[in-house]
């Protein structure tokens, strides 16, 4: 009996303890109403398809899979981003100074409205304040090959 109530209070305690800081809470830096409704769900469109390679930190995957966080290249035009979350990305692009030549596959299953909350929360967080990108957005941003240097 002593054993066994021992293994409830540890795992109780474990079940308690604070999440580790590399769980951090992005949407607590989103104070507008309007752009969380987007944001709530971007989230988790972002850490079901975009996380496994660009990680939900946003930092990437070394020399593989280029960093969205503090990137130059993700910040620089959301045309761009949008238009490679739907159509995929091949060859060679310059991040934040580095060379990344790993293909990112295209994904053509997301509606306008979902790739709409996945860059709404990304272009409002880590330090960016964009505002809501909305479906109509994105619709227009679909319509046109943006620059891809």
């Amino acid at each position: 009996m002593k054993y066994s109530l021992w293994g409830i209070f540890l795992a109780l305690f474990i079940a308690c303890a604070p999440k580790s800081t590399e769980e951090e809470n992005y949407l607590s830096e989103i104070s507008d109403p309007e752009v969380m409704k987007y944001a709530i769900h971007g989230k988790t469109l972002y850490e079901n398809y975009c996380g496994n390679c660009h990680q939900n930190d946003g930092k990437g995957l070394g020399k593989l899979i280029p960093p969205l966080r503090e990137a130059d290249y993700f910040r620089k035009s959301v045309h761009r981003t949008v238009w490679i979350m739907r159509h995929g990305q091949e060859g060679e692009i310059i991040v934040n100074g580095e060379k990344y030549d790993q293909a990112m596959p295209a994904n053509s299953a997301l509606k306008p409205l979902e790739i709409a909350q996945i860059a709404t929360y990304l272009y409002n967080i880590w330090g960016m304040n964009e505002g809501v990108i909305t479906s109509s957005e994105v619709e227009k941003y679909l319509r046109s090959k943006p620059e891809i240097p």
